[in-house]
């Protein structure tokens, strides 16, 4: 065969193989190659195109436009705090990046400009918003992108976050004050054996506080509970609120965060570099500094790093992890399909079996692979999940919420506190042990930033990467079977933040311990004060709800005997998709 005669390479193309069962796939991979070296003005001879990919192309057509269909249901309301038309100043929406006062109230014409272009949707209008500084907003545009596999973003809803004068708000704020307060403080002591003063100190005072949604032991929060991740689903009632299965057991962070990751011939060691701990890390903690950067200011100050790496001790290093974040789902399908190696400390592979109702596990003559159910499959469908779910974040951040961020609501303590302004602030927040101590330490009442910049330019309700990592984690539990215990778990060694020793204790699971992923990413984001708990515990859920439905659309292309993706909820609940 000569291949640089067009005419040549399709004449030995017959029909007849192709009726033979000479797959899609190989034939136009043929043809691909056989076109990349056919001359400039040769004839090409037309492949006549079988019964088989007719009936396939057929068939793509018709689950198209049965996945659009299936989208076209009734658009769900979406409940809001209402706090932002309650209060003519704007002071419980995100502002920022737009000019302010100096007590931090925004222009209200630059505001103006800000949510015309939000109701119009015209790049036009965009261009036209008025700032406070050179810091640009973060692609408002972007969540109005058509996704064309899943639900559509504004078919997504989520509960309505706390309003500004609530005591769940307040109680929130105390959380994240006792937060910075842990920075330093090594995750070995959140147990509930220990004797750490502050962990003992805010285990006490949040239980003083009714309002409080975070993980609990029989109806108390305790040092094994503090701090741990939850999730937030829209109800009947208003709000639902549960603890993820697998969180609260074990080392607080998971497996996936501290197990080297095999890449084929290569690995992982997943020590981090870290921020140092010193108090040139903290950041917005001056007034002048806090107020500029609320106007859009840029600053000159760096996170200063410590010169050794390590794998996570605490919460200023989790913060810093979601600040730059390694491919952390990808890493853990890499483990969990990795087998493990006795020969080799450092391979990470846990070997996880795929989930029971993977169609090729009781094969005799087949298995999965790139194209469905298999390695590759897994590795693909984890990594394609990020966008769809960045569209359904930041579409309830720009065009439903617009949530004030932590750092914000700071400054009207702030200014109630130090200069007598009469902020409609739930009345706890002015009696906390934790806004005392962050007090004390800094000569003012504004949360600690672990960013020199504090929180990125669009506002906080719901998170982008909390929702990544509930979407990201559920596919992972569809795939694979979530109930295999992790076989060899490791802990960070308490005298040694460089070295893994074994973790003896309750078995873990691959189910929990991609739950406390999960929850661990998004709680990151709230050590480094960006984030409310309850940004974290409803995006986790919205994650989940996208990742359903693409789920959903999947199952409806494949031709293997499938039954359905099963996996557990973070409520807990059993589903079959």
């Amino acid at each position: 065969m000569k291949m640089d005669s067009g005419k040549s390479v399709f004449r030995q193309v017959k029909r007849r193989e192709f009726l033979r069962g000479v797959s899609l796939f190989t034939a136009s991979t043929a043809v691909t190659g056989s076109l990349s070296k056919i001359q400039a003005g040769a004839a090409i001879a037309q492949v006549p195109a079988s019964q088989a990919s007719k009936g396939l192309a057929s068939k793509a057509y018709q689950v198209r436009v049965m996945c659009a269909k299936a989208i076209r249901s009734e658009m769900p309301e979406h409940p809001t705090n209402g706090d932002e038309a309650k209060y003519a100043n704007k002071i419980a929406s995100d502002t920022r990046g737009l000019p302010h006062n100096q007590r931090g109230e925004v222009d209200l014409n630059a505001y103006r400009t800000y949510i015309n272009a939000l109701k119009s949707g015209n790049p036009d209008d965009f261009e036209a918003i008025v700032l406070g500084g050179k810091q640009k907003l973060s692609q408002p545009l972007g969540p109005l992108a058509v996704s064309l596999t899943g639900l559509n973003v504004s078919q997504i809803p989520v509960p309505a976050p706390a309003t500004l004068d609530s005591a769940e708000q307040a109680v929130e704020y105390i959380e994240l004050a006792w937060q910075a307060l842990l920075k330093d403080v090594p995750f070995s002591e959140y147990q509930n054996d220990t004797n750490h003063p502050l962990i003992l100190a805010a285990v006490k005072e949040l239980n003083q506080l009714s309002a409080y949604r975070g993980p609990k032991e029989k109806d108390r929060i305790t040092p094994q509970t503090l701090l741990r991740g939850s999730a937030n689903y829209l109800s009947a009632k208003g709000t639902s609120t549960t603890s993820p299965p697998g969180v609260n057991v074990g080392p607080y962070i998971s497996q996936f965060l501290l197990l080297s990751v095999p890449l084929g011939t290569q690995y992982i060691v997943q020590q981090n570099r870290i921020p140092a701990a010193t108090g040139e890390n903290s950041f917005l903690v001056d007034y002048d500094e806090w107020l500029s950067i609320q106007n859009g200011g840029s600053t000159d100050r760096k996170i200063k790093f410590d010169s050794a790496r390590r794998y996570l001790l605490n919460q200023r290093d989790l913060a810093q992890v979601v600040n730059t974040t390694p491919p952390v789902y990808i890493n853990a399908a890499w483990i969990l399909l990795t087998k493990p190696d006795p020969s080799d400390p450092f391979s990470g592979g846990i070997g996880a079996p795929y989930n029971p109702s993977n169609p090729y596990n009781q094969s005799k003559t087949q298995s999965g692979g790139a194209a469905t159910f298999g390695a590759a499959y897994s590795r693909a469908l984890v990594a394609a999940i990020a966008p769809y779910t960045v569209r359904a974040a930041y579409w309830q951040k720009y065009y439903v919420h617009r949530r004030l961020r932590p750092e914000a609501y700071a400054g009207l303590i702030h200014q109630n506190r130090v200069n007598q302004t009469n902020y409609p602030l739930h009345k706890d927040v002015f009696s906390s042990e934790a806004v005392d101590r962050l007090f004390s330490a800094n000569k003012t009442c504004l949360l600690p930033q672990a960013y020199p910049s504090g929180s990125p330019f669009y506002s906080s309700y719901t998170g982008g990467v909390a929702a990544i990592a509930g979407a990201s984690v559920t596919i992972l539990k569809a795939l694979f079977d979530e109930n295999f215990v992790i076989p060899n778990p490791v802990m960070l060694d308490p005298n040694d933040p460089t070295k893994l020793i074994p973790y003896k204790g309750e078995p873990l699971t691959v189910g929990g311990e991609l739950n406390k992923l999960a929850t661990n990413l998004g709680q990151g984001r709230s050590a480094a004060g960006i984030h409310w708990r309850s940004d974290t515990a409803a995006s986790l859920v919205q994650g989940e709800a996208i990742a359903i439905s693409i789920l959903r659309d999947e199952k409806r292309t494949f031709r293997e005997k499938f039954e359905g993706f099963t996996f557990t909820k973070f409520d807990g609940t059993k589903v079959k998709i």
